[in-house]
């Protein structure tokens, strides 16, 4: 399960809604609901913001923190 899908549920749960209230109050399919609940690693960002609008929040980017490595650390 991903960090979102984790707090999508946590926070439909914290307000007291089921699967169905969630899709109805945002605007979005049950199914879409379900799928993003489960992880779903393709899904429209535009409906992903939609629910977690009703939470005061919304997807945006940010800074990755990786190693960088170069050339010569594989040979």
């Amino acid at each position: 399960m991903t960090q979102l899908a984790k707090y999508v549920k946590e926070m439909r749960k914290q307000f007291g809604l089921t699967q169905v209230d969630l899709s109805q109050k945002s605007g979005v399919g049950l199914r879409f609901v379900r799928e993003l609940e489960q992880g779903k690693k393709t899904l429209r960002l535009d409906k992903v913001n939609q629910v977690l609008a009703l939470f005061s929040s919304e997807m945006a980017p940010a800074k990755i923190e990786r190693e960088t490595f170069y050339n010569d650390d594989f040979e």
